[in-house]
């Protein structure tokens, strides 16, 4: 599914979410539906099912969620994360205390629908733009707390991770440059605060404003230019004036149906948003075994 071996997030940085989010559906009292029809020495055994074809990410979360509850559950993974997957495949096996099992089941799915949906989506993208060199990218458009575990997802589905935060990388954006006062100023600006070894991107929103970029070329560089909502025509010419001297990345309207031609003009990157804020989960059910 990746271009390399997708590497796992550490149970450190998971552990927490998970922890959160058991506590949200704890509430003050536990499951007291569970509790009060099953009773304390019941044992069962489950799998986690797919209903739909895509790609599963999510599965440490899944498990830590079954952990967290109870350490005795046996969880037994039957995929791992950035497989293909299809409707009617088992993606896991949980044994153990019937109560722990239905108190940690909402939250272990949760999840792992929530990061499927995201790996699947991105999945579809990737495919889509072949066989041009246009790479998906993610941004920070992620839910709040999430967006470790949704950039994971990104990386599962194939796609690749943009900047995960304000402090990683500069990117000027048109807010920034009406408030400065134009692309140079915000540029010359940006390069005269940071660290030699940080990157700079600029948006530009017309081929005008690329001209202004470029010109600034080499004395003042910038190491890629997001040419946001631009037609496909539009990013063919904006590719040409850049000529390869720096990354061009797309961005806006962009569904499988039009990235193929956004891929097609010749671009580097492609950003969407959409597939953190608005993927649809892929449906994953806990079945009795």
């Amino acid at each position: 599914m990746t271009d390399a071996p997708l590497a796992p997030l550490p149970d450190i940085l998971l552990r927490p979410l998970v922890e959160n989010a058991l506590r949200e559906d704890l509430g003050r009292a536990g499951d007291i539906t569970t509790n009060a029809i099953i009773p304390a020495d019941a044992v069962w055994a489950a799998v986690l099912n797919t209903r739909q074809d895509g790609v599963v990410c999510g599965l440490d979360l899944a498990r830590l969620a079954f952990d967290c509850i109870d350490s005795d559950i046996v969880f037994t993974a039957l995929k791992k994360d950035g497989d293909r997957i299809a409707a009617g495949d088992s993606l896991a096996r949980v044994e153990g205390r019937a109560r722990s099992l239905l108190s940690a089941e909402r939250v272990a799915l949760n999840f792992l629908c929530r990061l499927s949906g995201i790996a699947s989506e991105t999945h579809k993208l990737v495919e889509a733009a072949r066989p041009h060199k246009a790479r998906i990218c993610d941004t920070r458009k992620t839910t709040p707390g999430l967006r470790a575990v949704e950039k994971y997802a990104v990386k599962a589905g194939g796609g690749h991770n943009h900047r995960f935060g304000l402090d990683d990388a500069v990117l000027i954006k048109d807010n920034h440059i009406a408030v400065a006062g134009g692309v140079a100023p915000a540029i010359q600006r940006a390069r005269a605060a940071i660290g030699h070894l940080v990157k700079v991107e600029i948006e530009v929103d017309t081929l005008a404003q690329l001209d202004a970029v470029l010109a600034l070329l080499p004395a003042c560089p910038v190491d890629a230019v997001l040419l946001d909502n631009m037609t496909p025509d539009q990013l063919r010419q904006a590719v040409g004036k850049i000529a390869g001297r720096i990354t061009a990345e797309a961005s806006g309207r962009v569904t499988v149906a039009t990235v193929p031609a956004i891929a097609a003009t010749g671009v580097d990157r492609i950003a969407v948003g959409w597939i953190t804020h608005s993927a649809p989960i892929l449906d994953i059910g806990m079945d009795q075994k």
